[in-house]
């Protein structure tokens, strides 16, 4: 036995610092572990935080304001009379044009009228970020600023930032 001692360890000896050194790995590997967790804890809670920011933004753009400020408004030199057939055809394809379009698909719409003795064309597209009840509001506008600058004319185009709105005694492709 003394051999043992001063030669090598004891079996017992060696037997503890094997049980010590795994100890030790164990925590090391714990340890490391632990930190790709942490490392993958973050990435995942800087996803979702760049998920709620671009939801933010998406929201925003969806909610946008109609610019209703008109650019530019044309009349025709040509007039109707109130009792004008033409005043019944327009009058069908302004409501059209202000109730389907904001409906339609990419929110453009052409039309005409289902009277024969006078027809009336009309056309009217909003900007495709509004909402559809934004375009509504900005077809009305559009409207207004028309008839405001060309009372009674058998054509007109009003065009304002965010939508436009057209109408004309004649066919027409814009």
């Amino acid at each position: 036995m003394l051999s043992q001692a001063i030669v090598g360890e004891s079996a017992a000896d060696k037997s503890t610092k094997c049980d010590d050194f795994n100890q030790k790995r164990r925590k090391q590997n714990k340890t490391k572990k632990g930190r790709e967790v942490q490392k993958e804890m973050g990435f995942l809670q800087k996803l979702a935080e760049m998920i709620v920011i671009g939801l933010f933004m998406f929201c925003r753009i969806g909610t946008s304001v109609p610019n209703t400020n008109a650019r530019s408004v044309l009349c025709n030199s040509g007039m109707y009379t109130s009792g004008d057939p033409f005043a019944i055809s327009l009058a069908y394809v302004l409501g059209d044009l202000e109730t389907v379009t904001p409906t339609s698909k990419g929110f453009d719409y052409y039309n005409i009228s289902p009277y024969p003795n006078a027809f009336a064309y009309g056309h009217a597209d909003c900007n495709q970020n509004l909402t559809s009840s934004d375009c509504t509001t900005c077809l009305g506008a559009a409207n207004t600023a028309m008839f405001a600058s060309c009372p009674s004319r058998i054509g007109a185009r009003s065009v304002l930032y965010d939508c436009t709105i057209r109408y004309e005694q004649y066919p027409f492709d814009d």
